[in-house]
């Protein structure tokens, strides 16, 4: 039997993960579809335990495959998308309909909403910047220390 007829010669890596169609890295994904500005961005993401796929913590090498609800954690919003196309080539904006399908629940937009209404403190205009006595009353207020 000649080496070159062998049914392993289609597959370079038959029992690695990913090499099949319709699976991508977590971490590029994450960054193909605009979830997050840079690869580093998302890779670090993933290293430190904000990035979930199935509800399971993972590695910036995980594979994802379509189906999979990736969580997505930015404090003090925790962002669901259904993947729908797994990609590792970033694409234009327009097509993200196509990529994902964002299924957060509306509670995480209205803590985001509140969040940024009650992280409003008005000064004055031209007073410059607090001092650390100003500072220390404002952290007082807003966390009720």
């Amino acid at each position: 039997m000649d080496s070159n007829t062998s049914s392993k010669a289609s597959a370079p890596f038959p029992d690695r993960e990913g090499q099949g169609e319709g699976l991508a890295r977590i971490d590029k994904w994450l960054w193909a579809a605009r979830i997050f500005k840079t690869r580093t961005l998302a890779a670090d993401a993933c290293k430190n335990g904000r990035i979930t796929v199935n509800d399971v913590q993972v590695k910036p090498s995980r594979m994802v495959k379509l189906g999979d609800v990736i969580g997505v954690r930015k404090p003090p919003v925790t962002y669901t998308f259904r993947l729908l196309k797994p990609i590792e080539q970033r694409v234009g904006a327009k097509l993200l309909p196509e990529i994902y399908e964002n299924i957060t629940a509306p509670d995480q937009y209205e803590l985001l909403e509140m969040t940024r209404i009650s992280g409003f403190v008005d000064r004055q205009r031209g007073t410059g910047r607090p001092t650390k006595k100003d500072r220390r009353q404002m952290d007082a207020f807003l966390y009720l220390e």
